[in-house]
């Protein structure tokens, strides 16, 4: 499935949804790497196959190897770091909260074999996609001192933002009753 087939798989009622695919893609601040690499990082955070297969599709005729599997490393790790961070972050015991993680991250140290600022940008997209203040501000916080804008952290969510929305839209689209449906 092509970017413009997803698009076309959006309904009617989520017009905006098929626009600001488009345009978050195209109007990013962020070059492809980035761009590519956060929309499949937020799609494969999102869990929903045809949005995954779609930019999947999309990413492959901007990435490397390399790079498809440095944004899987950060939608792997982020699945596990966020649900800790989180954790650790809404936790009230204070003893708690300061125990160290000792969870296996070499990936954030290589940084899945491509630059610091690109892991991260997929991190911060999956850390959005799953909700993770915590992980959320330290991305954040590392993409500043790596040199992104304030409009590329913005764009980094608004795909985000996007990608997550056409996920849940066609996961929920396929449940929901149709007057012709609901007569049969």
């Amino acid at each position: 499935m092509s970017i413009e087939q997803l698009r076309e798989a959006i309904p009617d009622y989520a017009k905006d949804l098929k626009i600001n695919l488009g345009n978050v893609l195209s109007g990013s601040s962020l070059p492809p790497l980035e761009t590519y690499g956060a929309a499949l990082a937020s799609a494969l955070v999102a869990k929903q196959p045809a949005v995954i297969r779609a930019l999947s599709l999309e990413a492959h005729q901007h990435l490397s190897a390399t790079e498809i599997d440095a944004v899987a490393s950060a939608a792997a790790i982020m699945g596990m770091t966020n649900v800790w961070y989180k954790l650790a972050g809404i936790h009230e015991d204070v003893e708690v909260k300061q125990i160290p993680p000792r969870l296996r991250m070499q990936v954030m140290v290589n940084h899945g074999g491509v630059p610091k600022r690109s892991f991260e940008a997929f991190s911060l997209a999956a850390s959005i996609v799953n909700a993770c203040p915590v992980c959320i501000t330290s991305h954040t916080a590392v993409l500043r001192q790596e040199g992104l804008s304030a409009q590329q952290i913005a764009d980094i969510g608004r795909i985000a933002a996007v990608v997550k929305a056409v996920a849940d839209t066609l996961a929920f689209d396929q449940a929901l009753l149709r007057p012709a449906a609901l007569a049969a």
